[in-house]
């Protein structure tokens, strides 16, 4: 076989990044062909070295793919790519090499590479991380719900990982950095092709992944896929809103594939978005109402007190009975503050981003 050259401007590119990236850009290998064909050669430039012949002893690979590898227009593809990548600031991780997070291993086609925004940290085969999601249509409830597990789970140094769409995801997210925690974004496009666009400054605070090329727009079939990368790279699922058919049940069918827990919040009863998490309760799925019950079942240390600067003795005497949600009246009858100071109190520890008030109940953030 004759190894196709590529543009000089790739030659300070790792030969096996360079090597993957070639067969995943080969038509005809999914994931699980380019690993069948690593294993067998070895590494994936063995692959583009081999003999055509010898290749046809590779497991599942037809006559259509085995004659498409080693062909000029992947490896030209794909030089391209590392270069358009470093011009982006992205970091492209190959399947086998340093970086790659070893969590992705449970699934049965991780991905021969990653395209990466931002510092990815480790990733054991047992990430400490859950996975949130839900509906795009979630309920005002589920979205104050969401946001303070999210941000209970960072105070006990957990990463938050989900899908970037609107609604529960993105509480998930905004919730996670707002607490200064690290949240992981898996998108269904490319890295430069945000879907939804209004969350592009908010992926600019996280960890963006992705197995799709850069300038690939964002697909319905692409969503599925991306789910099963959620699953994966999380040690448990989390489904807050869902209805019986809905993205979030694909990513906890995925969870269960790989091994992972699944947990779900409780909802209404014949409310068609707590049809989801019904379901995966009655099939097993572990009862969630608040950070600590995630926190329980794996053993995982609980959340530490919230982080707060100083605060004047009136705005922390309410933060202290606030360790609960309570009404106006409860706080001015527990608080011993005068109609106007509980008043002040209150805009202030609202305003810092500290409290905040739903259906007639402060609560902390």
């Amino acid at each position: 076989m004759t190894v196709p050259s590529t543009p000089s401007s790739s030659v300070h590119a790792d030969p096996e990044l360079l090597a993957l990236l070639t067969l995943r850009f080969t038509p005809g290998l999914g994931p699980r062909r380019v690993e069948a064909l690593r294993t067998f050669c070895g590494s994936a430039q063995a692959v583009l070295t081999t003999p055509l012949p010898q290749l046809r002893g590779v497991p599942g690979l037809d006559v259509k793919a085995l004659q498409a590898i080693g062909t000029a227009t992947p490896a030209s593809r794909a030089a391209q790519e590392i270069e358009r990548a470093a011009e982006y600031g992205a970091t492209l991780l190959g399947r086998g090499l340093e970086g790659y997070p070893e969590a992705l291993e449970s699934l049965s086609d991780p991905p021969a590479v990653i395209w990466v925004s931002g510092e990815l940290p480790p990733l054991a085969a047992v990430p400490r991380a859950i996975g949130v999601v839900g509906t795009r249509k979630a309920s005002s409830h589920a979205l104050h719900l969401t946001g303070q597990i999210s941000t209970d789970l960072t105070r006990a140094g957990v990463t938050v990982v989900s899908g970037l769409a609107r609604g529960i995801d993105t509480a998930a997210h905004a919730a996670t950095v707002n607490a200064g925690g690290v949240s992981i974004g898996i998108l269904g496009s490319g890295l430069d092709q945000m879907y939804p666009p209004e969350n592009e400054g908010l992926s600019r605070r996280m960890v963006v992944i992705s197995e799709y090329p850069l300038g690939t727009s964002p697909a319905a079939h692409n969503f599925p896929q991306r789910n099963r990368l959620i699953a994966a790279l999380s040690a448990g699922t989390l489904v807050v809103e869902g209805e019986f058919r809905s993205g979030a049940m694909i990513t906890a069918t995925h969870a269960l594939e790989c091994g992972r827990t699944v947990f779900a919040v409780p909802g209404r009863a014949g409310d068609p978005l707590s049809q989801g998490p019904h379901r995966l309760l009655r099939e097993g799925g572990v009862l969630t109402e608040t950070a600590q019950d995630i926190l329980n079942e794996f053993g995982w240390n609980g959340p530490g007190a919230a982080p707060l600067p100083d605060l004047p003795p009136e705005q922390q005497r309410l933060w202290e009975l606030l360790a609960q949600p309570a009404t106006l009246d409860d706080l001015q009858a527990q608080s011993g503050l005068t109609h106007a100071q509980l008043q002040v109190a209150l805009m202030m520890l609202t305003l810092g981003g500290h409290i905040d008030e739903q259906a007639g109940r402060y609560r902390r953030r």
